[in-house]
């Protein structure tokens, strides 16, 4: 079997010294390695990355919002139980992941505790959804559309395991641009992009347009197959406008380049352009696609990402663009550089320049 297809071949060594547990202040004081084309890279800051950028260049944000989706329940015994909210499922059920779960009964009543002093709210635990310990919750009140408004009263926001000081301002885990509720997680690389490093990137002729892919828990799971060509993702929820379509339609008319704010915003693309043979349409609805190398993109032409975790699906992706043997020494050679990892770390930037000529798919064809 090829390396490339293989998990095993994606993994590193990381210290916990250089997983980051604050964000940088001000966002955009991150540092940014940027991806030179043939084996270089250099070191800069995200408050450069403007210069790095050409009028005319589209920037494609999801404009996804997290859930306060961690919630502190009580069992009947008293026993605590901690409940973290995935996605709407229908009605006023959502799948939800239960911990302990081996302790709580199908058909079971739990008493949600909120932070704020309020009353206690009741969600009963319907019983398994499919695999992977995912449960079907059924709360009591309130409606699917106010779910954000219920969360926000007895929630707390999921951050990653990895993050133990926790997040003492609240709105450093949401992106600047962040309005539509329904992550569990942030797009990270977005939260390198500050008011004030947007305003510099309209001032340069930087144009952007938003998508939604409302990021889920398994998003930063570590992958488990050994054989990458059997992977199967779980389903994402995306929506992509009739207007950020022909934003795409009108910068690849004029030959600019479509570059991506983050993986999800670039699986929000190419997984509606693979529904579509390549085409990017508008659509509302799920996507289940795992970018791995040897994929070509048709929609991107370059990506902002952060630095991801061992054998998980985001490596992949980035794989595909650079090459596995490329990215990991790139890896590498960021640790001894003190770079930070995960979700509050720093950047990289793989401008189009960069991708291997393999990944890039045929010329963007407009629809008749």
């Amino acid at each position: 079997m090829n390396q490339d297809h293989r998990l095993s071949s994606y993994d590193y060594t990381l210290p916990e010294t250089a997983i980051a547990q604050t964000p940088a202040e001000p966002r955009h004081s991150a540092r940014l390695l940027r991806v030179e084309p043939g084996a270089g890279w250099q070191d800069t800051t995200m408050a450069q990355w403007p210069a790095l950028l050409r009028p005319g260049d589209l920037l494609i944000l999801n404009d996804t919002r997290v859930l306060k989706a961690r919630l502190k329940a009580r069992r009947a015994s008293g026993g605590l139980v901690e409940l973290l909210v995935l996605e709407p499922h229908r009605n006023t059920t959502w799948l939800g992941l239960v911990k302990p779960g081996q302790r709580v009964r199908p058909g079971e009543w739990l008493q949600i505790e909120s932070p704020l002093g309020q009353p206690p709210a009741a969600v009963q635990v319907l019983g398994r959804h499919g695999d992977g310990g995912v449960r079907l919750l059924q709360f009591a009140a309130p409606e699917p559309e106010a779910m954000e408004q219920f969360l926000n009263i007895y929630g707390e926001l999921p951050l990653p395991p990895y993050i133990r000081s926790g997040c003492h301002d609240e709105q450093r885990y949401q992106t600047t641009y962040a309005c539509r509720p329904g992550a569990v997680a942030a797009p990270t690389a977005g939260l390198h992009l500050s008011r004030e490093l947007r305003q510099q990137l309209d001032a340069a002729g930087v144009a952007s347009a938003a998508v939604t892919l409302h990021v889920g828990l398994g998003t930063f799971q570590p992958l488990q197959t050994e054989d990458l060509s059997q992977v199967q993702l779980h389903s994402e929820r995306v929506e992509i406008s009739p207007a950020t379509v022909r934003a795409v339609q009108r910068t690849k008319a004029r030959g600019g380049r479509v570059l991506a704010v983050g993986t999800t915003s670039c699986r929000a693309l190419e997984g509606v352009a693979a529904l579509h043979g390549g085409q990017l349409q508008p659509y509302s609805g799920s996507v289940e696609l795992c970018i791995r190398p040897g994929f070509c993109f048709q929609v991107m032409d370059g990506l902002l990402t952060n630095f991801h975790l061992p054998r998980s699906s985001l490596l992949l992706l980035v794989s595909a663009l650079i090459g596995r043997q490329r990215l990991l020494r790139l890896y590498q050679e960021a640790l001894a550089s003190g770079y930070r990892f995960y979700s509050f770390g720093d950047a990289m930037w793989i401008p189009p320049e960069a991708v291997l000529s393999s990944a890039r798919g045929q010329r963007f064809s407009l629809p008749p």
